[in-house]
């Protein structure tokens, strides 16, 4: 019986334990808009500390990032450090994909179908993607220091899972963001209200207008 009574005592710990939260992941929907209270689509929301240690990017990938009807699709993407990306073309027609950016500088040839080759990122920053052909494609690939990060939808809405406990920085980008993430960071728990709301300075971005088709063209149009 004492037997038996000892194992009861280490079951109620146990539960104790899971009730407490302890090392219990946690997840927390964020929500942000711009400085004249719109909702921000496409903004990239990342943790990037907990308790003022830097969190890793121990998660690596290998995204798609398509050409579909003369587009990026999708518009944004978010990566971890070290993970990589293709770039497929599914139109009929060529595409030369490149970026100028600092995070990275790129070119692939044009080219139809797909290239041989993924394209890695190993710097952290904004990588603004193009085609030389068509002025009008534009993307970005922001790639983040830690794996926790999410997209925000049309109505500026996000969630991120598996967050640790105690406090984090949350930092936000978007490619009208009027400064660097730095600037938009705040100091989270898992245990405050949500959604956690973010406003952010925004800019005013150039893109060019998109050129009508045209027969003829040599498969560049």
């Amino acid at each position: 019986m004492k037997f038996i009574g000892r194992y009861k005592i280490y079951y109620f710990l146990f539960l104790a334990l899971l009730c407490s939260g302890v090392e219990a992941a946690q997840a927390i929907d964020f929500q942000v808009f711009d400085n004249k209270g719109n909702f921000l689509e496409n903004a990239v929301v990342m943790v990037t500390s907990q308790d003022g240690i830097p969190l890793g990017a121990n998660e690596i990938e290998k995204i798609v990032i398509d050409q579909k009807d003369k587009e990026f699709a999708p518009y944004m993407t978010a990566l971890s450090v070290g993970s990589s990306a293709v770039f497929p073309n599914n139109d009929k027609i060529r595409h030369q994909v490149y970026s100028f950016s600092e995070a990275k500088k790129f070119e692939i040839p044009l080219y139809k179908n797909a290239p041989e080759q993924p394209i890695d990122f190993d710097k952290t920053g904004v990588v603004a993607l193009a085609c030389n052909i068509h002025d009008w494609m534009k993307a970005y690939i922001f790639v983040s220091p830690s794996s926790l990060y999410a997209i925000t939808d049309a109505n500026g809405k996000t969630k991120i899972d598996n967050l640790p406990n105690g406090k984090l920085e949350v930092q936000v980008w978007h490619p009208r963001l009027k400064g660097k993430p730095e600037s938009t960071t705040q100091i989270i728990m898992p245990t405050d209200a949500q959604p956690i709301s973010f406003t952010i300075e925004t800019k005013r971005v150039w893109r060019p207008h998109r050129a009508p088709s045209q027969a003829g063209s040599g498969g560049y149009r």
